[in-house]
Order: structure tokens, then sequence, then C-alpha cells
């Protein structure tokens, strides 16, 4: 079987691949952030209610 110029012969390309991994690191890091804001938010409210104690 030739291969055209351009085209693969996997299942998925590699460039679909690429793009899938990106957005999933890039989500990744959302979480990460937002999870993050969110522990120091917590703390932050414990702090300011064992300061009123």
């Amino acid at each position: 079987m030739a291969v055209v110029s351009g085209q693969t012969r996997g299942f998925l390309e590699p460039s679909l691949i690429n793009r899938t991994s990106l957005r999933e690191l890039t989500m990744a890091d959302l979480a990460f952030v937002v999870t993050t804001v969110a522990v120091f938010a917590l703390v932050a409210l414990v702090a300011k209610g064992v300061t009123k104690l």
C-alpha cells in the first residue's frame, strides 16, 4: 500500500494527538490553578476565623 504525500498510515494523525495532549495539559494546568486558589482561600478563611477567637 503506497502512502500519498500528506497522508499518514496510523489510526490517528500525529497532529490530532498533539492537539489533544495540549488540550489535556491546558485543562490540567487550569485545574491546578483553580485548586491552588481554592486552598489559599480556605486557609485565609480559617486564619480569619482563628483571629476572631
